[in-house]
């Protein structure tokens, strides 16, 4: 996790001292600018990160974008801006963010070596790790108990690849199955078409929350890899936008705003079931919240 200072942050705040200097500083924020309007790309079902209710985009993810893009609004120094909400999926997301469809992706994606090659990244917001769901009564907690089942993940996630790369450095014998969506491979979980559901377990506990019977499945005690970030999405190359959606993320962790964001969609009833995540903040997420400087590559 902990990495060199990336080259923007050395970026002198001073040299943009205006709205108008940093539109012309930013292809990202010269096209806000002209449209008076920022597009955020969502999950449709990412709970408790990103997700509609009622047809709204709801979400932890989604109001730290929103605080972002107030921060923003005055930076510009002009009205505020319209938000235009894209849903984006897993295999979409970086194909949006490339050809200028999305501004920013404010869901769960994890902010890896491989893809910080094709988008920035903000501040980590969030530290998950890769485990998997079962149905309880099959009592499957360990890697070595997927050995030789059929384990569904979702398709264009960093976790079909640790399910394949764990499939073959142990011989596990597993039949990797995809899915198309998060929602799929639940089901196909619950309707016994799979006997696990690789996945973040973050992402994994807020789809058992949500059931009827939350106490029909359990995740795994062990978990398949080590704790990762999830981080904004950003256009890669326009340092300017970067260190601009940075500022704002460190004034909300600095403020301890962030900690009320965090208490709202973990801690306390969230829409639309008012079930409760209960996930206290770690020592690790809270080190990053308070030195988010020291969490950059």
């Amino acid at each position: 996790m902990r990495a060199r200072l990336a080259p923007w942050f050395v970026v002198s705040m001073g040299v943009f001292a205006c709205g108008e200097t940093w539109a012309q500083a930013s292809p990202t924020l010269e096209r806000i600018a002209h449209t008076q309007t920022i597009t955020i790309g969502h999950r449709e079902n990412e709970v408790p990160f990103s997700y509609r209710v009622n047809g709204q985009p709801v979400g932890y993810a989604i109001d730290l974008c929103l605080a972002v893009v107030e921060h923003i609004s005055e930076q510009l120094e002009g009205a505020p801006l319209a938000v235009e909400f894209v849903p984006v999926t897993p295999v979409n997301r970086f194909i949006l963010l490339r050809h200028g469809e999305i501004d920013l992706e404010c869901g769960v994606t994890t902010s890896t070596p491989e893809r910080r090659q094709q988008a920035a990244f903000s501040y980590p917001h969030f530290l998950t790790a890769t485990r998997y769901v079962a149905l309880a009564k099959n009592d499957m907690h360990t890697v070595a108990d997927l050995a030789g089942h059929s384990v569904v993940s979702t398709t264009g996630t960093i976790n079909v690849e640790q399910l394949n790369v764990l499939n073959r450095t142990h011989g596990l014998n597993i039949a990797v199955m995809l899915s198309r969506s998060h929602d799929e491979a639940f089901s196909m979980v619950a309707n016994e078409q799979a006997a696990a559901f690789v996945m973040d377990d973050i992402l994994l506990a807020g789809l058992v929350s949500a059931t009827d019977s939350p106490q029909h499945f359990s995740i795994s005690q062990e978990a398949i890899s080590a704790p990762e970030p999830y981080g904004v999405m950003m256009p890669l190359g326009d340092a300017v936008f970067a260190e601009l959606v940075n500022s704002a993320v460190r004034e909300l962790y600095q403020s301890g705003a962030i900690l009320s964001l965090y208490d709202q969609w973990f801690l306390q009833p969230i829409p639309p079931y008012n079930r409760v995540i209960g996930l206290p903040i770690s020592a690790e997420l809270a080190a990053i919240f308070a030195r988010p400087e020291a969490y950059v590559d």
